[in-house]
């Protein structure tokens, strides 16, 4: 198999919030230090925008196994053990931009290696 090339960005490429679909699975991609070696990449469900009153623009996410599971932010409660996020947007990605993000990372691991394979921090 090959992987088509391309450009890969510092940043990446956040969804844009316009393309937000509701119940769809997104990416948030964060790093655990602050060389960005140690990437997290996690699935999160977009829930919505503005779910309480006098929200303006906010957008909802909810961690993929308490959606599925069929747990819901109009009706969840503690013991469901959901976590809701607002707001999370700058770093939310479709699958193939969170990959960029990883790929982005990796490279910047080899650098910082001299070239070899990743360091394992």
């Amino acid at each position: 198999m090959l992987f088509e090339a391309r450009e890969l960005r510092a940043c990446g490429e956040p969804v844009s919030p316009d393309e937000l679909r509701h119940g769809e699975v997104y990416f948030s991609v964060l790093f655990l230090d602050d060389d960005g070696f140690v990437p997290v990449l996690e699935p999160k469900v977009f829930i919505g925008r503005d779910l309480e009153p006098g929200d303006v623009g906010k957008a909802y996410f909810q961690d993929f196994r308490s959606y599925r599971r069929g747990v819901r932010y109009e009706s969840a409660t503690e013991g469901d053990d959901a976590v809701f996020e607002v707001g999370v947007q700058n770093y939310i990605f479709e699958y193939a931009r969170a990959l960029d993000v990883l790929m982005y990372c990796e490279l910047l691991r080899r650098k910082a290696s001299g070239g070899k394979q990743s360091p394992d921090r």
